[in-house]
């Protein structure tokens, strides 16, 4: 068993997870897909290349199969828990970067808003979405973390223990916000590695209306009990 586990979920990745899954074998990690019910068979890819998975009858959301995932890595020993995403969007080449800076921070980010970070093929719209929330984040939660909803992350174990992952709540995007802000309010040490972000080439993004406002609902509600010292 390698130290460390890439944790992955998917739904409807068929096009795309294969030639991770290729890039990954080629390092010192193992892998855990949490697939929810994938109707164009992403599992059976998945477990072709020999990749463990587990699979869901339906649609949980993206912070319940990370909740899933990190209570398999902590009860198995791992050391570190990696986060990534099925699409394409995240490199294995910035993945490799990251894992060099293992040991620096409990909470590792890759980052598409500090320096060197970057973002391809995305409209105008995402990048303005994704910078608006990250900057009401900040403002409302003081994080001073410039990707507060990225999902590409290496968690060390001892941090995820003391986060009580099982406990979070969010399930869209917004799930990424509260780990971020769950992470620093129980002592956690975040460091930001610049990644090149690059939009799916196939499938369809899962950003809806409905993720959106959870995201907003749970920021302002947060900083209104920031505000009164809860």
């Amino acid at each position: 068993m390698n130290t460390s586990l890439v944790v992955i979920p998917t739904y409807n990745e068929v096009e795309s997870i294969g030639s991770l899954l290729d890039l990954l074998r080629t390092l010192a990690v193992d892998v855990l897909v949490i697939d929810d019910g994938s109707p164009d068979g992403t599992a059976q890819v998945c477990l072709a290349h020999g990749i463990e998975v587990i699979s869901r009858s339906g649609k949980m959301g993206l912070g319940s199969a990370y909740r899933t995932g990190f209570a398999i890595a902590l009860e198995r020993g791992y050391t570190n828990v990696i986060e990534m995403d099925a699409d394409g969007s995240h490199q294995v080449e910035d993945l490799i970067r990251m894992m060099e800076w293992i040991g620096t921070n409990e909470l590792l980010i890759g980052s598409r808003w500090v320096a060197d970070g970057a973002i391809k093929n995305w409209s105008k719209f995402r990048e303005y979405l994704s910078k608006g929330a990250n900057a009401y984040a900040n403002l409302l939660l003081s994080l001073d973390v410039k990707d507060t909803t990225s999902g590409f992350r290496i968690y060390s174990a001892d941090l995820l223990r003391r986060m009580e992952v099982a406990t979070i709540k969010s399930e869209g995007y917004c799930f990424q916000i509260e780990m971020t802000r769950r992470a620093i309010a129980r002592g956690g040490s975040v460091g930001e590695i610049p990644i090149t972000f690059i939009e799916r080439a196939h499938g369809q993004s899962k950003m809806s209306a409905a993720i959106a406002l959870e995201a907003v609902l749970r920021i302002t509600s947060w900083g209104l009990l920031r505000l009164i010292g809860r």
